[in-house]
């Protein structure tokens, strides 16, 4: 990433396990602590919006039942689907929709929403969103753009299911999406050199496809901590960094750049490429790292590189796939590596 931007609630995943100590801190004992996220309906919206039918988004909710990791069919509201892990073919905005073009109200080259509970679907966003007041939700969309939430030093909640962020075409260095207070469910993200970042707290991102390119001087991430703070949800996505350039990794928390970071809940995941594939460190709170596939042989110096003594690092594998990102054989296990 050249050039950073300040910008963005949690889903179905997952997982019993155990407390971690992080960096510098005490070490709890290693009892069970349960982490579990699920989808209800969003918040009825309070503005209108462009006519068509309306769909329901996720919403955080942090009391559910654990859901299921690893490979699992992707189901989209429209009924494409997905067997596996996700790719364009279940995620992003359904194909051949009518949408309506939103106007650039913001300078002439975002999109800007100012109105709580408002609601986007079917709209085409020719440029940025920016999001500048709580509780919207973007369906069945594609914005060509960036997503950014930051008003009055405060991040501004949203959800967004079922769209595309990104150009049609080139390459945007900027992240797709961030910082903070907002979920992303089958959302194809392409064309972007960071795809998620991770710069405020309550994030969830599930069963979406991250696609990603670079410019010169570019540092490619799929998903990246960058003074990143509590509360992030990485369950069942797809990241693609093979072929880019110039990059660092498809999941790249660094210790130096994340001395908040904590609570961070990484499962069922497929990535491929980078430098060193999977760069992971948290400051406190608990890390879990369970059920990931890394496609094997395609990074530069070594699978991974992590605070393994804060992680609790379980069933995560090296493996084949397919041309539609379908596991084809396990080559061996995925061990942590670092400290």
């Amino acid at each position: 990433m050249r050039r950073l931007f300040r910008g963005l609630p949690v889903l179905a995943a997952l997982v019993t396990v155990a407390a971690c100590s992080a960096a510098g801190g005490a070490a709890p004992s290693p009892k069970a602590a349960t982490v579990t996220v699920t989808v209800t309906a969003a918040p009825s919206p309070s503005a209108a919006t462009p006519s068509g039918p309306v769909t329901t988004a996720p919403t955080p909710d942090a009391t559910s039942k654990p859901a299921s990791s690893g490979p699992r069919p992707v189901v989209a509201p429209d009924g494409r689907t997905c067997p596996d892990h996700p790719t364009a073919a279940c995620t992003g905005a359904p194909p051949g929709l009518a949408l309506t073009e939103a106007p650039l109200n913001d300078s002439g080259s975002a999109h800007r929403v100012d109105v709580a509970g408002r609601r986007l679907d079917r709209v085409h966003i020719k440029g940025d969103l920016v999001v500048l007041a709580d509780d919207v939700v973007i369906t069945n969309s594609v914005i060509d753009g960036r997503i950014l939430n930051e008003k009055d030093r405060r991040l501004k909640r949203f959800t967004i299911s079922d769209s595309t962020v990104g150009p049609a075409q080139g390459c945007d260095s900027l992240p797709a999406i961030g910082d903070g207070e907002f979920t992303a469910v089958r959302v194809h993200i392409r064309n972007h050199g960071d795809g998620i970042r991770f710069s405020g707290a309550n994030i969830v991102v599930q069963d979406s496809f991250i696609d990603l390119c670079s410019n010169p001087k570019d540092h490619s991430d799929g998903i990246q901590g960058y003074y990143g703070k509590s509360n992030l949800v990485f369950d069942h996505n797809t990241v693609d960094q093979r072929g880019v350039a110039d990059r660092t990794a498809p999941i790249f928390i660094p210790r130096s750049q994340n001395p908040e970071a904590k609570n961070v809940v990484m499962t069922g995941n497929l990535v491929m490429g980078g430098t060193f594939s999977i760069q992971l460190w948290v400051a406190g709170g608990y890390a879990i790292f369970r059920n990931n596939m890394l496609l094997d042989g395609t990074w530069d110096y070594q699978p991974v590189e992590a605070q393994c003594k804060a992680i609790d690092w379980k069933d995560n594998k090296l493996v084949t796939i397919d041309d539609s990102y379908r596991v084809t054989s396990v080559t061996g296990p995925l061990e942590c590596a670092g400290d």
